[in-house]
């Protein structure tokens, strides 16, 4: 697989992954990109110890769509919660 397809592969992970977990996540494009490739490999790792590698070599994508919910779930627990405080926001 090249660099691309596993681009475009991270990028459609990811978006469903963000569509699956309901409510609000402030990634962009480049996040997006960055919680499926990266939940490509969690999910690759996580399915391995579970099912072993013949499961996870016949359905790569269900296992990445899982790893990539647990990385969206994972971000929002880190930084979904901070607010902008910045001194523009205060009321005078």
């Amino acid at each position: 697989m090249g660099i691309l397809e596993i681009l475009v592969m991270g990028l459609i992970v990811g978006a469903l992954a963000r569509l699956l977990i309901p409510g609000r996540t402030p990634l962009g494009i480049l996040g997006t990109i960055a919680v499926g490739v990266g939940g490509a490999f969690l999910g690759w790792w996580i399915g391995r110890g579970v099912v072993g590698r013949g499961g996870v070599i016949d359905h790569p994508w269900i296992w990445a769509l899982i790893g990539s919910a647990l990385l969206v779930l994972l971000y929002r627990a880190v930084l979904g919660r901070r607010t902008y405080a910045g001194r523009w926001s205060r009321r005078w």
